[in-house]
């Protein structure tokens, strides 16, 4: 019984042993990536700032267009105005 105990202790010790170095190791690999994944998380931050400020502008300018635009209204009683014009032009400077 003795043996057996002896062998499962070195087993147990063993595992304990193994479970230390891993935990090290993550550890060790969870500080390398911690500073990775802030700088990235700041660059993403910055970055969308970036495109909403683009959109932002886009935007605007596409809204001062919209106001600048002609309605459908207004396009086509120009177009008649033109026309009236051309006729008195026409009658005016005979071909």
């Amino acid at each position: 019984m003795d043996d057996v105990k002896k062998m499962f202790r070195v087993i147990v010790n063993g595992q304990s042993v193994i479970k230390q170095e891993l935990l090290s190791e993550i550890k060790k690999v969870d500080k390398s990536l911690s500073g990775r994944i802030d700088s990235l998380t700041t660059e993403m931050k910055d970055g969308f700032k970036k495109v909403n400020k683009r959109l932002d502008l886009i935007g605007k300018s596409v809204a001062f267009l919209e106001d600048d635009t002609p309605t459908r209204e207004e396009h086509d009683k120009l177009e008649k105005r033109v026309s009236k014009v051309e006729r008195k032009l026409q009658i005016q400077a005979p071909v």
